[in-house]
């Protein structure tokens, strides 16, 4: 990929402030974008991890709400590009309040791509590997069926959908990138890594886990971002929709017995039943293939699993004051 690409260019980012989001941002800012980032807005006034660019004029940071379709026209008036990756996107929560995720994730993405249109933007909407569902074959490419096994992924079918339906209805130049399980610095502790290094690093003899069978695709925050950009910079990509993982895979059990390894304590796993999900819901095999990713763009994962989680490690441990610098 050609990293020039984005020197000069208007870029909207929504959903800037996250995990993914803010590393984003960082990469465009490197690569000499002008970026606008629109955050959730927060009666506390706070950036999360875009607040060191409170006095960056290469950072315009917008606080506002996807579901807002007039605050989203004007964030995207004047880009050249609009990165879609504000949503709601904690499963569990997707069971207690399905509505709120329809809100957000079909409405909020609807308003996106139709500003869009209006203003010529090209859109890389996010999707995710949860819209497969448990593998009816692997690995999984771009035509395996959707199966919604959760309102979550429900709500991210139907925002692919809809983006989608724009590109052949209106022409509009969209492409939509899909993440397997994303990992590294910054990620909320609700996921699975950043819960079980959490538990280490506080000095827990006991990591307490939902299921430890199914299996995942594992890739690093950077390897994602490069994706992204990738994805964003390619003519090719418009009207697809492109997976993004490694093509390796690995059980929740296998993988918090190598995050223990990595971080040099003693600890035991134990399933703890309040964590598993309902039974029909439990997405079992994900496994991505991404032969048309790496076919469109080149794009192609660089960061290890064992190297990714002894970085993220180091994120966890400088944050929990345990020493060594921050890593990404």
């Amino acid at each position: 990929m050609n990293d020039t690409y984005w020197e000069g260019r208007s870029v909207l980012v929504t959903g800037a402030e996250g995990f993914i989001g803010s590393t984003l941002v960082d990469a465009l800012v490197e690569r000499g974008a002008r970026v606008r980032a629109l955050c959730h807005y927060k009666p506390y006034g706070s950036a999360g991890w875009l607040a060191r660019y409170a006095e960056d004029d290469r950072v315009e940071v917008l606080a506002g709400d996807v579901r807002d379709p007039f605050l989203v026209d004007s964030a995207v008036a004047g880009t050249d590009t609009v990165f879609h990756l504000a949503a709601l996107i904690g499963i569990p929560y997707s069971y207690v309040a399905p509505e709120s995720y329809v809100q957000t994730n079909v409405v909020g993405s609807h308003n996106v791509v139709a500003a869009c249109r209006r203003h010529g933007s090209r859109m890389v909407h996010t999707s995710t590997s949860e819209t497969y569902g448990s593998a009816l074959r692997v690995p999984m490419d771009e035509t395996h069926p959707a199966q919604p096994q959760s309102p979550y992924s429900a709500s991210k079918i139907a925002a692919d959908a809809m983006v989608l339906s724009y590109h052949a209805a209106f022409g509009t130049p969209v492409a939509v990138c899909r993440p397997f399980n994303t990992y590294g610095p910054r990620q909320s502790a609700r996921a699975v890594i950043p819960a079980v290094l959490g538990q280490l690093a506080a000095g827990s003899d006991v990591i307490r886990l939902g299921s430890t069978t199914p299996t995942r695709d594992f890739t690093y925050v950077t390897d994602t971002v490069a994706g992204f950009l990738a994805i964003g910079a390619s003519d090719a990509a418009v009207g697809r929709t492109c997976n993004l993982g490694t093509g390796s895979e690995v059980s929740i059990g296998d993988l918090a017995a190598m995050l223990v390894r990595v971080s040099g304590r003693r600890a035991r796993i134990v399933v703890d039943e309040s964590r598993l999900r309902p039974e029909a819901s439990e997405v079992d095999r994900l496994l991505s293939d991404n032969t048309l990713v790496r076919s469109l763009t080149g794009w192609a994962p660089q960061v290890s699993l064992e190297d990714g989680l002894a970085r993220t490690w180091e994120s966890v441990r400088a944050a929990s004051g345990l020493g060594t610098a921050y890593v990404v």
